[in-house]
């Protein structure tokens, strides 16, 4: 016998997906047109990868740090992301910065842990925060315009995010397969 927990998926066409491609959010059938949309779309779909990797755990799962020493859990994920959602505005308008959601640095891990309240507050600050910074930026549809005390472009912006999802998305998967075996696309 061995603590790893063995590796599954809920797939049955392919048993190396997540899901199935007909029961997958992330494929609408709609491919995207232009720039603007197609970031947006990657966007999207790594929101939706983030959420899938927290379905069906528990206060404890979401919290559990899987990976040691580290402090990274999937629920301290989520309340980076939302954090970090947060600090984006920062770079559009940086004379009106926000208070950290989670307080001193690291805050956002190390406050991640398993009461159901400390779970639904991590998701509702992300959606939150997603809403905020998605409405400061279809204020600006010219992805070459550059803002904020650097001077960044709306597109490198946009870019970040997509980045910073991405890089995220790979860790929960790893999370996820330590708390419980599941392994997908």
């Amino acid at each position: 016998m061995t603590d790893e927990p063995q590796r599954w998926t809920q797939a049955s066409v392919y048993p190396d997906m997540w899901a199935d491609p007909d029961d997958d959010p992330r494929d609408n059938g709609v491919v995207p047109e232009g720039e603007l949309a197609t970031l947006q779309d990657y966007l999207t779909n790594y929101r939706h990868t983030l959420r899938m990797k927290c379905e069906g755990l528990t206060p404890e799962q979401l919290a559990t740090r899987s990976v040691p020493p580290s402090t990274m859990s999937l629920l301290g994920l989520v309340r980076h992301l939302a954090e970090v959602e947060r600090d984006w505005r920062t770079w559009v308008l940086p004379d009106v910065p926000e208070p950290k959601l989670y307080g001193v640095r690291d805050g956002d891990f190390d406050g991640a842990v398993a009461e159901p309240a400390v779970v639904a507050g991590a998701f509702t600050d992300l959606a939150r925060e997603q809403a905020a910074t998605d409405a400061l930026l279809d204020r600006y549809p010219d992805l070459g315009e550059r803002v904020g005390k650097d001077d960044i472009s709306i597109r490198e912006l946009l870019v970040h995010r997509v980045e910073e999802y991405a890089r995220h998305c790979g860790h929960a998967d790893l999370l996820r397969e330590c708390v419980d075996g599941r392994v997908g696309q």
